[in-house]
């Protein structure tokens, strides 16, 4: 009987799964170097791993997320280390400030191919709960200014300046949100776009430094 999946056995699947995965030879992967099209084949087979081995529900493209039940909410990233970065849905320029609104798994592979066969070599699996997918330079810049005794001015200009997507009336209630809450530090780089673009450099480089981002360099 399979057991059901939470936090903590996800965490320590992905990391199973990186180990026995990468000693693997993917022969149809050789000269592929569509990183969409990489990442979409080791999300199947994490899923695939996954479900034979825990109750969950998984995710399609129309849930959007790849573990959307209320008690995991996480979705997938699988990225190669030459440029460790994805996209994702842009739903409001809140997002940036207070997070994805869902934990991440981040997977970062390096692919390495010979004549015959093809290595998914991973690098590092990285858990980031969802109150850390937030930008770290404007959670770290509004921090700052909370600190300095910024006003709501003071944040709409901070948020003009960054060319934060959203209408006047959009950016004063986030302001407001932001004076009378705060904000929690984020740890992702996350470029304005019709679809956000996310950087992971930095929450690979963490280890293990900061509570919410869990690293595992995998040897």
């Amino acid at each position: 009987m399979r057991q059901k999946l939470t936090i903590d056995s996800l965490i320590t699947a992905a990391k199973e799964f990186c180990y026995s995965e990468k000693k693997k030879n993917f022969p149809t992967l050789i000269g592929v170097t569509d990183g969409k099209a990489i990442g979409a084949f080791v999300e199947h087979r994490l899923k695939e791993f996954l479900f034979n081995r825990y109750e969950a529900l998984i995710g399609d493209s129309a849930s959007g997320i790849d573990l959307p039940s209320f008690d995991i909410n996480t979705d997938i990233k699988v990225t190669s280390i030459k440029q460790p970065q994805s996209s994702c849905p842009f739903k409001s320029a809140r997002q940036k400030i207070y997070g994805l609104g869902y934990n991440i798994l981040l997977i970062v592979y390096n692919k390495i191919d010979t004549a015959k066969e093809c290595h998914l070599n991973y690098l590092n699996c990285t858990f980031i709960y969802a109150q850390h997918t937030a930008d770290f330079t404007m959670t770290k810049r509004l921090s700052e200014m909370l600190k300095d005794g910024a006003n709501v001015g003071d944040i709409m200009g901070f948020f003009y300046d960054k060319s934060i997507p959203g209408d006047e009336i959009s950016l004063t209630q986030l302001a407001e949100e932001v004076l009378e809450n705060g904000v929690e530090q984020g740890y992702l780089t996350i470029s304005n776009a019709l679809r956000w673009r996310l950087q992971y450099q930095r929450v690979i480089s963490l280890d293990n430094s900061v509570s919410g981002v869990l690293n595992c360099e995998i040897s």
